[in-house]
């Protein structure tokens, strides 16, 4: 139920047993008004019916006080207008004695929505079910006042011979007998609100809020109203002093320290001592051949093995984080630091192997366009038998590929438009590759993406022509205390050899 307090109401004054009423506007159309609820209430124009059932007159809201009905309804573009009838009994008498010396100048509505829309956080009133209109002695709308009072003078010293007081069964009777509102089809009746005027309420004493609970009914309404009515609004701009700022974790880091390139070759342990290693490898082979003849002196050969020297090369990097940083983050900045540090050394060595991987092979095959199917089948096939040729026996097994050639391969197509790499596994097909990983199988090679190659790499080859030594060292951590700070650093030793670069074709 909305409550609005609205315009003055006047009595007139009537002889004789001629209605005593009172006059005026019952709401204004188009203003705002903060209720008791704390609420904003604004009621738009043509929003009360003025036909239907007829709104009671009650005093302050209390429907154990009906006073009286409204006898006449005039909906006007600024607001809804009335006229109200006082019944003569002892509750009517007391109320027109109070019109006329001006303790109650207001009157308030009692409406039903059924049809609000939001503006913003006023709640707007297109169409209710007017249940009641109060007397009040203070306004929600300031322009809300009864205009005219209509009373006999001789009110003041008569009492009627015929008790109208109803009594306390008729009063049950007629507080509990529903009403007939018709409404819309697709209208939805909201919740009731209590929108009488928000007054310069007080909060209540222990004892009278204890009474107005022991007694119930309406009294406890009304207590309840006034405690919402006293209680300040707090909002979160006036509390920032107890708004956390939660961290959700964990802290996302977007850097992924993949070593593909490694991952594929291998690493080797790398000696402990010195600043460089020798690496044995055959470069000229024993001789066999027939015998010419029995006695005859067999084929002479020779045998000589080269050293290939190995230069350590040391990879990392520091920072220094103060004393505070370290005590006071959360989540604890130290392990994000070197989460990070583990990914970025990762991909700087894989960096290291991809270059010096492309940089080492000295066989070319061309690729003159990446889109043609035939002609990758064909250099794939050129590459291995160069290969097989001048490696003396050894066979292409990994094919590492950039970004951008990886997607050409993946886009390769028959002559009907079915994939050569799909990711099922039908009859006859050259392998299968996914975008979901940067690893697969193509025309019988392994497949190595690897984005810190350079952009249009191919490369068929047989991993063991390629070696890769690394001594991992991890985190180091030394304390400053003339700064309060602890330097932190990751490193490892890491080098690379292309020791037969026979076992790799680059097509370009």
């Amino acid at each position: 139920m909305i409550r609005f307090t609205a315009q003055s109401v006047s009595l007139d004054a009537a002889a004789g047993d001629a209605p005593r009423t009172i006059s005026g506007i019952a709401v204004p159309y188009g203003v705002d008004a903060n209720v008791s609820t704390g609420q904003t209430v604004r009621v738009a124009a043509g929003a009360l019916p003025v036909d239907g059932p007829a709104p009671r007159l009650l005093a302050e809201h209390d429907t154990a006080q009906v006073v009286g009905m409204v006898t006449a309804r005039e909906d006007t573009p600024d607001g809804m207008l009335f006229t109200a009838e006082i019944a003569r009994t002892r509750a009517g008498d007391d109320l027109v004695e109070l019109l006329k010396m001006g303790a109650y100048d207001s009157v308030s509505i009692g409406i039903e929505p059924t049809d609000v829309e939001q503006d913003g956080r006023t709640t707007v009133v297109k169409a209710a079910n007017w249940k009641e209109l109060s007397v009040v002695y203070e306004p929600a709308f300031k322009a809300a006042k009864i205009t005219e009072i209509a009373a006999s003078a001789e009110d003041e010293d008569e009492t009627p011979d015929t008790p109208t007081q109803p009594s306390e069964e008729d009063i049950e009777v007629n507080e509990n007998q529903p009403e007939v509102v018709e409404a819309a089809p697709a209208v939805v009746p909201t919740t009731p609100i209590y929108a009488t005027a928000k007054r310069e309420a007080r909060l209540p004493s222990a004892t009278e809020w204890i009474a107005a609970a022991l007694q119930g009914g309406d009294a406890w309404v009304r207590m309840n109203d006034m405690v919402r009515a006293a209680a300040p609004d707090v909002v979160t701009t006036d509390t920032p002093g107890i708004l956390p700022t939660p961290i959700v974790g964990p802290v996302y880091n977007n850097f992924v320290g993949r070593r593909p390139v490694i991952d594929a070759i291998g690493a080797k342990a790398m000696p402990g001592g010195g600043k460089v290693f020798i690496r044995p490898e055959v470069t000229t082979h024993t001789s066999m051949a027939v015998q010419s003849a029995e006695n005859a002196a067999l084929q002479s050969g020779t045998f000589v093995v080269s050293s290939n020297q190995v230069t350590k090369g040391t990879y990392g990097g520091y920072l220094t984080l103060s004393e505070q940083d370290l005590d006071w983050t959360d989540p604890a900045v130290l392990s994000l630091v070197l989460d990070d540090m583990s990914r970025i050394y990762a991909n700087t060595t894989d960096n290291v192997a991809a270059d010096a991987l492309l940089a080492g092979q000295t066989q070319t095959q061309a690729l003159t366009d990446p889109t043609d199917p035939a002609e990758w089948v064909s250099d794939i096939y050129a590459a291995a038998s160069t290969i097989l040729t001048n490696s003396n026996g050894g066979y292409a097994t990994h094919l590492f590929l950039a970004p951008n050639m990886w997607a050409a391969l993946g886009q390769l197509v028959d002559s009907t438009g079915r994939p050569l790499f799909p990711q099922v596994g039908p009859m006859n097909a050259y392998g299968s590759v996914s975008p979901v990983a940067g690893s697969g199988n193509a025309f019988g090679l392994t497949v190595v993406v690897d984005r810190n190659f350079a952009a249009d790499t191919v490369i068929v080859g047989d991993p063991s022509g390629f070696e890769i030594f690394e001594q991992q060292k991890g985190a180091i951590s030394v304390e400053v205390p003339s700064t309060l700070s602890r330097t932190i650093a990751w490193r490892g030793y890491f080098a690379t050899l292309m020791i037969d670069p026979t076992k790799f074709v680059s097509i370009t």
